[in-house]
Parts: structure tokens; sequence; C-alpha cells
């Protein structure tokens, strides 16, 4: 069965927050014998062109609007975030897409979209380490892991730094 893995996109993203995941879930499908496992795609807000972080422009696969229902979500971390976890109509879209999703996943500064949706409400989280702070104070019901790459709540996955992202998304793969 393959699973869509939907990877939200938005202005000044860390790209090794989206990158990092997106190779790791697209290269298991280079390795998978038979059907690919997952259908890889990146999602943003609104169509056009998307200025990540050290410099890269991207134009994202779809929209919230037309983007195929994610099995996982991926919401990356970088300074764009703090603009991302702000815009209603995106929160909106998370939260209804954690409602059917197998796996909601974040990378760094992504819990900063995760806080604001309220899906960190009484989980154990982790992020960036500049930003352990900050989420403590948006998310006060979260218990703040430090020290750790990545926390698995079941269904809710944070990872602290974009290589941790990498280290998280390996530990899904079971081809």
């Amino acid at each position: 069965m393959t699973r869509n893995v939907a990877i939200l996109v938005f202005e000044t993203v860390e790209v090794l927050d989206f990158a990092g995941p997106l190779e790791v879930f697209s290269s298991a499908n280079k390795m998978a014998q038979g059907e690919a496992p997952f259908n890889v795609y990146t999602v943003a807000e609104n169509a056009g062109a998307i200025h990540a972080a050290n410099p890269l422009t991207l134009i994202p696969d779809f929209t919230i609007d037309t983007c195929p229902p994610p099995d996982i979500l991926i919401i990356p971390g970088g300074t764009g975030s703090r603009q991302a976890a702000k815009s209603e109509r995106l929160i909106a879209w998370v939260k209804a897409q954690d409602q059917r999703t197998e796996l909601t996943l974040s990378v760094c500064t992504g819990t900063r979209v995760l806080a604001a949706a309220g899906l960190l409400d009484g989980l154990s989280a982790t992020t960036h380490y500049g930003s352990l702070d900050e989420l403590a104070e948006a998310s006060p019901t979260t218990t703040v892991l430090r020290n750790i790459r990545y926390v698995d709540n079941g269904r809710i996955i944070t990872s602290a730094g974009g290589s941790a992202g990498i280290d998280m998304s390996l530990s899904l793969i079971h081809i």
C-alpha cells in the first residue's frame, strides 16, 4: 500500500528540515522491491514559488486545497514557522489533516505549528535547542524534552534540529 507523505513548505522554511525527510522517504521508494511505499510531495498554503532559507526557491507540488489526503504529514521548521503558526487557515488545515493522518511529524521549529494547532497538548515533545523555552511557553501542558533527537508519541512525533528530522524519518521506514 502506497502512503501519501505531504511535506509542508512555507516562506523561509529551513531546507534541511524538509529536504532531509523528503530524501529519506523518496530513497525508500528506490530501495523497495515492487510497489513504491510512499508518494512524497510538497504542499503549501498558496500556489506559487516559496523562497526557502539559504537561498533556495521551490515550487510546491500542491496547495492545501489541492493536495492528495496525506497519510503522513511533515511540518518542517525555519524562521517562517512563526508566520505559519499565525495563519488561521493553515492551522485549521493542519488540525483537519491530523484527524485523518496515520502520523503527524515536525522537524525543528515545526513544533510552533503543532503547538498553535493544540496538537502537542499533554504530550512530550522536542524542538531545536534554541527554541525549547519558546515551545514550553507556547504549549504549557507539553513536557518539553531536552537533549533528545526525537520524541515518538505514537501518532505525533517531533524532532530537534534538521538532521534529527532525518533520524526521525529513518525510524519510520519499514520496507
